[in-house]
């Protein structure tokens, strides 16, 4: 058994983390404020990251598992509360590659601004810079978009909503763009390998090696409604994201550090049914945007 601690624990990826490894045995810890219910079997250590004063202090963790850190200030902060322990890995994120470098991203590549993600990738960057100044034996991961069970973000959640009320949904232009996934087991997975193998390479783009179209990614959420898709292009000059829940940009991530850790990832269509069956009961917990009011009033 071994002590974990897990930053946040009650929100998409870092709920996910904290059971995951909560149904494996580990003793988990989860810090946060405790504003939302705890996943079963972990210990709550409630307080805010950024104002820990010697809420930490002294305390010993085999592993760090920090999903929830956005900047320089989240690492130093936890750093500096007064923990010990073996391993720490940062979920970071391919935001921190600049829009305009060479693709498929490696590890190597160049980190700058991304002007799609703004601030929340230079601060990723930041943050990674923060903790392998202070912890060199540390590791980063770097995903494209997640998914699966318990994510509040409106992507796959919205095409779900479409497909059960059997809207037509609208694509952006010919429905070309292409996305890479990471399901959040597969991030697990990674991260198990890491603790068990203590791998000499610390910065792992992770992420499914296929990637998919927009137009056949709506296919998959609405065969998982148990629809059939029924699409418009958009042709018109309108902002993307008015009516589409993911920017007009395309990316691909080099992956092949990660199959040496993890040869299979789960196929997208299994992940998505996974998600659909748990959005079926949990369609509250999803933080919904206006999309289809703003097709309602501008493009039907």
């Amino acid at each position: 058994m071994r002590k974990i601690l897990v930053t946040g624990g009650t929100v998409f990826v870092s709920k996910y983390v904290a059971e995951y490894y909560a149904k494996k045995g580990d003793e988990v810890y989860v810090l946060n404020r405790n504003h939302h219910k705890q996943v079963d079997g972990v210990h709550l250590i409630e307080g805010d990251r950024n104002a820990l004063g010697d809420l930490l202090k002294g305390s010993e963790f085999d592993a760090v598992l920090d999903v929830n850190a956005y900047t320089e200030q989240d690492v130093v902060q936890l750093l500096d509360s007064g923990i010990t322990f073996r391993d720490y890995i940062l979920i970071s994120s391919s935001a921190v590659y600049p829009e305009y470098g060479t693709q498929p991203f490696t590890e190597d590549g160049v980190l700058a601004e991304n002007k799609f993600w703004g601030a929340y990738g230079t601060d990723k960057i930041a943050a990674e810079k923060a903790l392998f100044a202070r912890v060199p034996q540390a590791y980063v991961l770097r995903p494209p978009y997640l998914y699966g069970p318990y994510n509040n973000v409106y992507r796959e959640a919205f095409v779900f909503d479409c497909a059960m009320a059997d809207r037509t949904f609208y694509l952006p232009k010919k429905g070309e763009l292409t996305l890479q996934f990471f399901h959040v087991e597969d991030l697990c997975r990674v991260m198990d390998k890491i603790l068990e193998n203590r791998p000499e390479n610390h910065v792992w783009n992770v992420g499914n090696e296929e990637t998919i179209s927009v137009r056949d990614w709506v296919k998959l959420c609405y065969e998982a409604a148990g629809k059939n898709a029924n699409c418009k292009e958009v042709m018109q000059d309108i902002p993307q994201r008015s009516y589409f829940c993911f920017a007009d940009y395309a990316y691909v991530l080099d992956v092949e550090k990660q199959k040496a850790l993890l040869p299979k990832t789960k196929p997208l269509e299994e992940g998505i049914r996974e998600s659909y069956a748990w959005y079926r009961e949990h369609t509250d917990e999803v933080n919904k945007r206006p999309y289809p009011e703003y097709i309602d009033e501008n493009l039907n």
